[in-house]
């Protein structure tokens, strides 16, 4: 990790900063003032050389290179400590709360951080997918990669310890949401340090460990997969570092059907270089090839399922017929028209008021304004970040049965970059306060039967 994040690669036909005769001019002008801003520079922050200058400065011994990228590594090392510290508080302050809820709660640990998903989850891993398909809820509607990963590590677990295949399946996958969400924090930070400064990224890293979302990350949830992916895919995007923009896409294809939103990021700024450099262009030929690379994970997926169940479309129809999920644009429309009978009078006495719908308006609430704040910045961010949180929010609001919760928030983690970036600094003490409480709150009632969903 390097002190800060790199800025983004220069095209090449853009001028150099300190070429071009407004520069030169500006060193004339300064001159014939007198005007020097320090010793030996002139008016722009650059030194003055003469031939005397030239002289002394060629019997002087050069600074060592090593030296300099230690001092360098040694700051990079302080802010990765710093991100580790706050990311493994907010880690351990859930875990303690769901070991307290085990303890005097009388609800299992393992059920706990295998909630939800994380069921359907753990049994991929352990079963496998079936070998037909079916219109009832399997764990055909789950994507692989992320069981893949579990199944991976749970013989490891099971080795190192005298636990059964269940405890290792689950732990694993807290384990692997745990160094993801790491990863993810890592690159929120360098994303918010090269949009702005590093006072703005150490808020975001803040409001982005403590966010209620965040719970992810302590669960068998495969976001813990999906946001480290899709964090680096966006700063090699930035940096045109095709090729690992590339890789990163391909892998998160095969997380989750969101993941698919990365060969979107892809395609859009592989048209951005068409439309700047023409079809010529190296980095017109290597956008392009990235964004076919993004799809080799859905692909291979698609591919897997049409040998294994006769149906390269099994997961499709397990997410549509065994959970009735679609996209339907009236989606927030019927989440309040199922939430608003539990207001009625007539039903006070015994009321039935689900948490999710209650929490998924306050949350495409949250969302709107936070539009508005990315409208506002849209000229600070970078194209990738943009078409990412774009597209999260496009699920988000038209996913009939998975609203805009905090895990789709802290998914469109741009967003939340953008809070810490216009809140002022006397109320960010109180934001993160509030984040904290909630975090804790909302966290119990996802580890607590089937209060909320994540």
């Amino acid at each position: 990790m390097e002190a800060a994040s790199e800025a983004v690669n220069p095209y090449r036909d853009d001028p150099a900063d300190d070429a071009g005769p407004g520069a030169l001019a500006l060193r004339t002008d300064a001159r014939r003032a007198g005007i020097v801003t320090t010793a030996g520079a002139d008016v722009a922050g650059r030194p003055l050389v003469g031939p005397r200058t030239r002289r002394r400065a060629q019997s002087r011994p050069r600074a060592r290179p090593r030296a300099r990228a230690r001092a360098l590594t040694a700051d990079a090392r302080r802010e990765l400590l710093w991100i580790a510290v706050i990311y493994l508080s907010a880690r351990a302050m859930i875990i303690v709360a769901a070991v307290l809820l085990d303890a005097f709660g009388h609800h299992d640990l393992q059920t706990e951080l295998a909630h939800w998903d994380g069921l359907w989850y753990r049994d991929v891993a352990n079963n496998g997918y079936p070998r037909h398909v079916s219109n009832g809820q399997t764990n055909l509607g789950f994507f692989p990669l992320f069981p893949v990963s579990i199944w991976l590590l749970e013989p490891v677990l099971e080795a190192l310890t005298t636990h059964n295949q269940i405890w290792a399946s689950t732990f694993s996958g807290v384990l692997i949401s745990g160094a993801g969400g790491l990863i993810a924090t890592i690159f929120v930070h360098k994303l918010a340090e090269g949009w702005w400064d590093r006072a703005t990224a150490r808020r975001a890293t803040v409001l982005f460990v403590v966010f209620p979302g965040a719970v992810v990350f302590s669960m068998v949830y495969s976001e813990a997969l999906l946001l480290p992916l899709a964090a680096v895919c966006i700063w090699a995007l930035e940096r045109r570092r095709w090729m690992l923009a590339g890789v990163m896409a391909g892998l998160g294809t095969a997380v989750q059907p969101v993941g698919l939103l990365l060969s979107v990021v892809c395609g859009v700024c592989a048209l951005r270089e068409l439309w700047r450099h023409g079809p010529r262009a190296r980095d017109t030929l290597l956008s392009v090839l990235a964004t076919a690379m993004s799809s080799v994970g859905v692909l291979a997926f698609m591919g897997f399922l049409w040998a294994w169940t006769g149906n390269p479309f099994a997961n499709y129809i397990a997410q549509h017929r065994g959970w009735q999920e679609k996209t339907d644009p009236l989606a927030i429309v019927h989440m309040v028209e199922r939430l608003t009978p539990s207001f009625d009078p007539s039903h006070f006495n015994h009321p039935v008021v689900n948490a999710n719908l209650i929490v998924g308006i306050i949350g495409a609430a949250l969302m709107l304004f936070e539009l508005v704040l990315l409208f506002l910045s849209r000229r600070e961010l970078s194209l990738p970040a943009i078409t990412w949180t774009l597209g999260i929010t496009f699920f988000a609001f038209t996913s009939e049965y998975v609203p805009p919760n905090p895990r789709m928030i802290i998914t469109a983690f741009p967003m939340l970059v953008l809070i810490a970036r216009h809140v002022r600094p006397k109320r960010f003490p109180l934001l993160i306060a509030t984040n904290v409480v909630l975090f804790a709150f909302l966290s119990l009632l996802t580890f607590y039967a089937h209060v909320l969903r994540p």
